[in-house]
């Protein structure tokens, strides 16, 4: 590191929200512990932190998606020379950022920037978000990478569990004293139990599906509910119009989901590891229905925090009408039971995982400083 510049903290990671808010939380608490520090972020041109990362003020450089094929194809022949092509782009940013450290949250853009920094001697500082880790941030492990976790049943060796990097809308939430406020900002009865269900910014067709055969039940009570779609995924009843029912309105959007976890008796969600993370954190009780593809990640995610008490699971396939009907319901209609689920949540959330983050990031560049 050039003790007479800036601190230079260029930070890698995108392709979904799941990496990119992290990462902004992280840029955030950096910037607060070292005001004078230089921060640029890196990511792919087609992914979502090419709208996200710019909106949230801070810079963005790009290098070229490398995707790694699972199976024998011409895609698997290309890869070396694309990746070699990816870790000069990367080795360039990081030349003129100067950088002094890497910080590299998950996704296609942090292999190249790993093998670029690693070549170059520059640290290297992973965080892993989830219960599996990601090929990229194994990579980032193998290269000598100071290891951060968000779940303590991660599988990282020498890995420090550190929690999930999230805005402080979110981090500093007090429920109670906004439940009200955010009650009324999402329309919503301000004394009747409210469920809130939401797939994600992408929505989830099943769990739609469950909602709209379940709306009269719940309706019949004393629920409310707030469905959020997703974008483009609004629910149809059998008239072709969108689904509407007494106690039950949906939207597709909700910009920031501290309003959500206020005004939540309970959250219905899938089970990524930002939103059990922040379930957690703010201490609100959840039904995770894990997301039934992929390597089965989310499940994981969530098991931590159904065995302390905060939250109940149930597979795709079995969240149908009848298994809502036997077990939301009756759970929405008990306080002391939710009482019970928010306390055991919040004992086991993480609040500030952004300022641990923020100084592994500083002891990794100062241990490179303080080198012979």
């Amino acid at each position: 590191m050039n003790t007479e510049s800036p601190l230079s903290v260029v930070l890698a990671g995108g392709g979904t929200a799941g990496h990119i808010s992290p990462l902004l939380a992280i840029a955030h608490a950096v910037r607060q512990a070292r005001p004078g520090a230089r921060l640029l972020a890196v990511g792919t041109p087609g992914g979502m932190e090419a709208r996200l990362v710019p909106a949230a003020g801070l810079e963005l450089a790009t290098v070229d998606r490398v995707p790694f094929p699972r199976k024998p194809s011409l895609d698997l022949l290309r890869l070396p020379g694309r990746l070699a092509g990816a870790v000069k782009q990367a080795g360039a940013i990081l030349d003129e950022a100067e950088a002094d450290v890497l910080v590299g949250v998950g996704g296609y853009v942090c292999t190249p920037m790993y093998l670029a920094a690693w070549r170059r001697k520059i640290p290297i500082v992973v965080h892993e978000a989830n219960t599996r880790p990601g090929l990229a941030n194994r990579v980032g492990a193998v290269l000598g990478g100071h290891l951060a976790v968000a779940f303590a049943g991660t599988r990282l060796r020498g890995a420090r569990h550190v929690g999930m990097p999230m805005r402080s809308e979110i981090s500093g939430l007090d429920r109670a004293a906004a439940r009200a406020s955010a009650r009324a900002a999402l329309g919503l009865d301000p004394e009747k139990p409210a469920l809130i269900v939401t797939g994600g910014s992408s929505g989830a067709q099943s769990i739609n599906r469950t909602l709209a055969a379940s709306v009269g039940a719940l309706a019949a009570a004393g629920i409310q509910t707030l469905h959020i779609t997703g974008r483009g995924k609004a629910v149809h009843g059998t008239d072709g119009k969108p689904l509407s029912a007494p106690g039950y309105r949906q939207v597709e959007y909700v910009d920031g989901m501290e309003s959500v976890y206020a005004a939540a008796d309970l959250l219905l969600a899938r089970a990524g590891a930002a939103t059990v993370c922040e379930a957690a954190a703010v201490g609100v009780p959840a039904v995770f229905v894990p997301l039934p593809i992929g390597n089965g990640e989310q499940a994981l995610n969530a098991a931590g925090l159904v065995d302390a008490g905060g939250a109940l699971i149930v597979d795709d396939a079995g969240f149908t009408p009848g298994w809502l009907g036997e077990h939301v319901i009756p759970l929405l209609l008990d306080n002391d039971r939710l009482a019970r689920m928010a306390a055991s949540s919040e004992h086991l959330g993480i609040r500030n995982a952004d300022r641990r983050m923020a100084d592994l990031v500083l002891e990794a560049a100062q241990q490179e400083a303080v080198k012979p």
